[in-house]
């Protein structure tokens, strides 16, 4: 989370501004490697993690693997001369790093559920979230420093120079580490049974005794899920473009990591007692109210340029960013069987991974970058995707409770 804050909090402005890439291609730098991380997630490296049980195997050569390609990146986006074929390089050679990454992605999902229980992975994703928090607002803080040298050099200093392709190399490397201290993973080598929560017992569900497992009401929570993260990311590519407008609110790199980071507040506070919230309130009520609140984070912003409102929405989507998570994972890890976890959590991942780039390029890039075409203000056409991403989000809560309904039949 520290090389995600790092790095992917400025490379859009870096693409945009910089390169001079449109509002629409800026999107593709997450779009096209969010296609390729998914499809290697269920037909590469989710079919292997499932016939082999290998977990960690997968984290640590993907995080190894996808740390080379990110420092070579940097040598091959300085080859070409004209910029915009430098901002190609830059979206294609992301592209083939997911191909790596993604065995990080996959792995991780799957040794979770195999770790932990159904009732303890709620609280176990909200301390890895608040955790993470921590790691996102110093890797932002330091990406506001060293984009353009604290100030003191030009504006994507810190790309073309390369200093933040090395040290998100060097992170990838070092998170190595700590995953020798982890156990393999695999089916067979489960946790003892830890007690139902809320949701279990008012539906009379136990971990991964669904021998129905039925297909209906799993693709139905994964169209739900595909919405929710498709509004509410829609705008995860083109947000920091905004606020940094020269005609908007001209936002310094500094400044931009400080709104930036009380999303991160809301994720460490909220990650601290997402377990018990879920425990309390149950999983299937908490992904609601915290979905409404997603697309309310977002109609904040489209209708208010106030750095005030700003902030309260940045902290509405971290308070949502964890619920989201925890709460989802937990019910997706309860529909599916474990002897088909790679293969259907490669299909849950995809309704998150998907929507930080397809999104932005079918929704905020195409509104954008349209009605600034017809003669509208910058502002204005990013401000209107907004509001059209929060519908987007409301749609996907009104299918959870379509959802849920019918589970209660």
């Amino acid at each position: 989370m520290f090389r995600r804050g790092l790095f992917y909090s400025y490379l859009t402005i870096y693409l945009r501004h910089f390169l001079g890439l449109s509002v629409t291609t800026t999107t593709l730098f997450a779009t096209l490697p969010m296609i390729v991380n998914v499809l290697s997630q269920r037909y590469l490296w989710g079919v292997l993690s499932d016939r082999y049980q290998k977990r960690r195997s997968l984290i640590i050569w993907g995080e190894i693997l996808a740390g080379l390609g990110t420092i070579l990146l940097w040598y091959c986006h300085l080859i070409p001369s004209d910029k915009i074929q430098a901002g190609w390089v830059v979206i294609i050679g992301l592209s083939i790093i997911e191909i790596f990454w993604s065995m990080s992605n996959i792995g991780w999902s799957a040794l979770i559920s195999d770790i932990y229980e159904q009732g303890n992975r709620s609280a176990v994703m909200g301390k890895l979230e608040s955790l993470g928090g921590v790691g996102r607002v110093m890797g932002v803080l330091a990406g506001g420093l060293l984009y353009d040298r604290m100030g003191t050099a030009f504006e994507g200093w810190g790309f073309y120079n390369g200093i933040l392709f090395w040290i998100s190399g060097i992170i990838m490397f070092v998170s190595i580490f700590p995953m020798f201290m982890v156990p393999e993973g695999g089916i067979a080598k489960t946790s003892p049974k830890a007690p139902m929560d809320n949701d279990q017992k008012n539906n009379g569900q136990k971990d991964n005794d669904r021998n129905n497992f039925d297909p209906h009401i799993f693709f139905v929570f994964i169209a739900a899920m595909t919405l929710i993260h498709f509004g509410r990311n829609a705008v995860a590519v083109t947000m920091p473009q905004y606020l940094s407008l020269d005609t908007g609110l001209n936002l310094s790199a500094m400044t931009l990591s400080h709104v930036v980071n009380i999303r991160s507040l809301g994720i460490i506070v909220t990650g601290l007692f997402v377990g018990m919230m879920c425990k309390r309130f149950g999983e299937r009520s908490l992904l609601a109210l915290s979905s409404f609140a997603a697309a309310l984070a977002l109609l904040i912003l489209g209708v208010s340029t106030s750095l005030y409102w700003i902030g309260i929405s940045s902290f509405l989507m971290g308070f949502s960013d964890v619920i989201i998570i925890a709460a989802s994972y937990e019910l997706a890890a309860s529909y599916i069987p474990a002897q088909k976890r790679g293969r259907l959590l490669a299909v849950f991942n995809a309704t998150f991974f998907l929507s930080w780039g397809i999104a932005g390029t079918l929704i905020s890039g195409p509104i954008t970058d349209g009605l600034i075409a017809l003669g509208k203000l910058e502002t204005y056409a990013y401000m209107a995707s907004f509001n059209a991403s929060a519908l987007i989000t409301l749609a996907g809560v009104a299918t959870l409770l379509l959802l849920f309904h019918l589970e209660k039949k």
